[in-house]
């Protein structure tokens, strides 16, 4: 069975109940496929990345797989407004956030399981990774507020915020920073690393902790309290406002080349 994400932002949880952790959260049009049930609950493994959860029922919208099948095998639409809205019935509207997914668009319309939703917001159409634009994507995160699980420019964490950006250049990465550290091509130092690489730093155990997008400059954007730019060096992330390492760096993997 499959679903598709029909509202704004939908948590994502760790167990079947509103009181567990929140490990990612759904945006408008994202797909799922349903792994198992649990009363009201379902888990589900999301279609962009395989990441699993449970989400309530009521918040998830049955697709039939022909219909999946046609979506994933169409150029993708995604939202490049930090909010907007679609409307549907004349009357009706959900807002959408930064990096929603559209299945489906064209000239400003899109159907979902025979329903029709109008959108006249920006969006970028993506065929094939398109990093021109990546890190003026980035900038459009600066300031949202840190949020375990988060994905939208209202709360997001570090590894959801490098996944987003990526996402709006047509590029998929997995979910967690540990995840992101495995793909891509390793860069042997921080002196050839390049704008657009991910940069990941490690606790003492040599954990992956945390990530965050390399700027030019030797800077790099991250989700740490907020979004934010700090100075990186061969150590690490070095905080502008206390002056102190922040995060040990680990390693830079390189997914794209920017022009």
């Amino acid at each position: 069975m499959f679903a598709i994400c029909p509202l704004s932002v939908v948590p994502v949880r760790k167990e079947p109940s509103d009181r567990s952790e929140i490990v990612t959260q759904l945006l408008f049009g994202d797909l799922v496929e349903i792994q198992d049930r649990q009363d009201n609950w379902r888990n589900i493994k999301v279609l962009d990345d395989d990441y699993p959860g449970w989400v309530d029922k009521k918040q998830l919208r049955a697709m039939e797989e022909s219909e999946v099948r046609t979506i994933l095998s169409a150029p993708r639409t995604v939202t490049l407004d930090i909010v907007q809205l679609v409307v549907w019935d004349q009357h009706q509207m959900i807002p959408v956030v930064l990096g929603s997914s559209l299945p489906g668009y064209h000239d400003k319309q899109f159907k979902i399981s025979g329903t029709a939703f109008l959108y006249e917001g920006s969006v970028t159409q993506l065929s094939k990774p398109d990093p021109v634009h990546m890190l003026e994507h980035a900038y459009m995160y600066l300031h949202a507020p840190y949020l375990w699980g988060g994905k939208s420019p209202f709360g997001i964490d570090c590894s959801g915020f490098t996944q987003m950006v990526y996402k709006l250049s047509g590029i998929r990465i997995r979910r967690d920073a540990w995840q992101q550290s495995e793909q891509g091509t390793p860069v042997p130092n921080i002196q050839e690393a390049r704008a657009g690489d991910l940069a990941f730093f490690s606790n003492d155990e040599g954990k992956v902790i945390h990530t965050g997008i390399l700027l030019p400059g030797g800077r790099i954007m991250h989700a740490s309290g907020r979004v934010r730019i700090d100075e990186l060096d061969a150590t690490g992330i070095l905080n502008s406002d206390t002056g102190q390492l922040s995060h040990r760096l680990l390693s830079v993997r390189r997914y794209v080349n920017l022009p």
